[in-house]
């Protein structure tokens, strides 16, 4: 798909890989970009970070040059020279980063054969015809995309295959092949087809390479599991035993789970339902449904509000929060009345992506890009940076996907996410009304550079522009607070999980960085890493009603999409006001979950720990220098789900 390559001029790369990275967090940013996108390269050494840039860098380029040519536009190479290295170093430099997709796989063979899916964060797709829905849902969460679906299918005129009489299916040892088996299987029941009888011999053994993607394969036991939630799920169906609700989110989730399995580097959901259909409220009951648990998880649950009338159902979302921590509002007035909120902007999305940043159609697709304030020098240079990151996701846009559903959305909308990170920071740092200056202009400089760039490629300008994405490892290599959250501590201990057969392990225990075995998961190291993040308050000093206020000003000022939030409340003090919260908010924002502040030292070896400045000092003085020059054979490797209360994946 992308026949034009881009090459950075040699003088340029030269210098730019004579530079010294400055990652965030001490050494864990710099372990967390090993980890997690240095790839191996063609000549089979591995990548060290002014590699990744030129590779990213490169890639976005080949994509406008292919685009620019192939629609007979005028290419200037020495002015898309210029640009390709202001892009490149302050990318380096860590004042703009592609989201965790376009770092893993921007400028790789198997993006300029197959398309963008693979680059893109957020998808959504309505499920009125089930098996189109779960075909396209497991394609691109295969591709790495996070998948929004809601609960539409009806299960008109679904019955009951024979099966003692039906065809043997060989299931093809590629992503295609196992979408097809689920797309078949489902077929099955919904339009009469024929049984299959799935042969799995041609499915390549656990542990083998998956070439063109990375990764290793899982062999064939996750498929043959996904087959056996499916058919119990639409067996239970015909049976009248589950309504099309619960069997809608059993196969969608089953995929999504599926995929974690399945080696293919990460799965993210979210299930979108009414606040009056008392099945989706329950479907994280595990009291009631006991049976959900083991794929329950896979998907955030929220409520899409549709109506005026509905928001009278605050008072019962409100008590289920208070008991779970669901479900999540989306209010789908705002989405498709406003760009950013009091300003009209029509929008025809109805669905989301799993961290409720992006309002979707169905089967479309949005790709987004990072700007750090904090790691600009000056306010100019914040805006010269946001037309970077401009650049990079408008070009996204430019290249087709595999999907020609998909494709048709998203030649018309052209959407995209510019979003920031280490808005807290900025909060605290500026203050609320120059930040508020600031946001009003940035947002006025992202638009103009989309219309100008859009103007370049001859295609319209995108539809909505700006968002605040929850961010996770991304944030982590720039040192910033993720999204608009505030940090859970200002001192703590960073820990990070790898497989005993990852190449990192060896690395980080020859450095002699401190580490146990994880308590949870077999054949799992965790490293820990002092982190001192900075002078935000942490989240446990601001009150849930500051942490609405600032959601409210972000979605009116900066983000023409949504933003992500999640509002943490003291379960003491503030769980019997989140009813008065919501109904103060929900009908000015667009999308919210919330969570209660978790115990400090809850669990064994949480992600995030809590110490006190002198441990941090301590543990700093005896953090090791770590030698990266001896890292190798490793593609990177994603965390593989999204969590009710963070999303690591974008």
């Amino acid at each position: 798909m992308v026949q034009a390559r881009f090459e950075l001029d040699v003088t340029f790369v030269r210098s730019l890989r004579s530079q010294r990275a400055l990652f965030g967090f001490g050494g864990f940013g710099e372990a967390t970009y090993y980890r997690t996108y240095s790839r191996i390269k063609s000549d089979g050494t591995q990548e060290h970070w002014a590699d990744t840039v030129i590779r990213v860098v490169e890639g976005v380029m080949s994509i406008r040059k292919h685009h620019t040519l192939q629609n007979l536009l005028e290419w200037r190479e020495e002015e898309q020279q210029q640009r390709a290295g202001a892009l490149a170093q302050s990318m380096f430099e860590m004042k703009w980063l592609p989201p965790g997709r376009g770092l893993w796989v921007m400028g790789t063979d198997y993006v300029y054969e197959r398309g963008a899916a693979a680059l893109n964060n957020c998808g959504a797709v309505d499920t009125t015809d089930l098996a189109l829905a779960a075909d396209w849902t497991m394609d691109m969460l295969m591709c790495g995309v996070g998948v929004g679906f809601n609960t539409a299918w009806k299960g008109i005129g679904v019955c009951q295959p024979d099966k003692a009489r039906g065809v043997r299916y060989a299931i093809p040892d590629s992503r295609e092949g196992w979408v097809a088996s689920v797309r078949l299987l489902i077929e099955s029941y919904t339009k009469g087809s024929a049984w299959l009888f799935f042969d799995y011999g041609a499915i390549r053994p656990a542990g083998a390479p998956i070439r063109g993607f990375g990764g290793t394969a899982s062999g064939s036991a996750p498929l043959i599991e996904l087959h056996g939630r499916i058919e119990t799920a639409l067996d239970c169906f015909v049976a009248g035993e589950i309504d099309a609700t619960r069997t809608t989110a059993d196969i969608m989730n089953a995929i999504g789970a599926c995929v974690v399995a399945g080696n293919v580097r990460r799965s993210a959901e979210i299930a979108l339902g009414s606040v009056e259909d008392e099945t989706f409220l329950d479907l994280k009951d595990y009291a009631k449904v006991p049976e959900r648990a083991a794929i329950g998880w896979m998907s955030n649950n929220t409520v899409v509000l549709t109506c005026n009338e509905e928001f009278e159902k605050l008072p019962l979302i409100a008590q289920r929060i208070r008991n779970n921590g669901e479900p999540g509002i989306m209010n789908l007035i705002n989405v498709q009345k406003f760009g950013r909120y009091g300003r009209e902007s029509q929008d025809r999305a109805w669905l989301a992506n799993p961290c409720a940043e992006i309002p979707l159609e169905s089967f479309e697709l949005c790709n987004l890009a990072e700007v750090f304030p904090s790691r600009c020098s000056s306010e100019e240079e914040f805006y010269e940076v946001l037309e970077y990151a401009t650049f990079y996701a408008s070009t996204v846009s430019l290249l087709p996907t595999h999907r020609s559903e998909t494709n048709a959305v998203v030649v018309r909308n052209r959407r995209i996410g510019v979003s920031l990170s280490g808005v807290a920071d900025m909060l605290d740092a500026l203050g609320a009304t120059e930040l508020t200056r600031r946001l009003r202009q940035g947002y006025k400089v992202v638009k103009s550079a989309n219309e100008r760039y859009a103007a370049e490629a001859g295609v319209p300008a995108s539809i909505r522009v700006t968002t605040v994405k929850p961010s996770g490892t991304i944030s982590q290599l720039a040192g910033v607070s993720s999204g608009m959250h505030f940090p859970t501590f200002q001192y703590a201990i960073r820990r990070m999980r790898v497989g005993n057969d990852a190449p990192i392990c060896a690395v980080l225990k020859r450095a002699g960085v401190p580490h146990e075995a994880d308590t949870y998961s077999a054949n799992t190291t965790v490293f820990e890493f002092p982190i001192d993040q900075g002078k935000t308050r942490k989240a446990t000093a601001v009150s849930a009603w500051e942490q609405f206020a600032f959601l409210a000003m972000l979605q009116r000022e900066w983000s023409d999409n949504m933003v992500s939030c999640t509002v943490y409340f003291d379960p003491k003090t503030e769980a019997h006001q989140i009813e008065q919260m919501l109904a103060q908010f929900a009908p000015v924002i667009k999308s919210v979950s919330m969570l209660p502040h978790s115990e400090e030292g809850a669990y064994a070896q949480m992600p995030y720990e809590g110490i006190d400045q002198e441990e941090y000092e301590r543990r700093v003085r005896a953090m090791p220098k770590i030698d990266w020059s001896s890292f190798g054979g490793s593609d990177g490797m994603e965390s593989r789900f999204c969590s009710n209360d963070t999303c690591e994946l974008v």
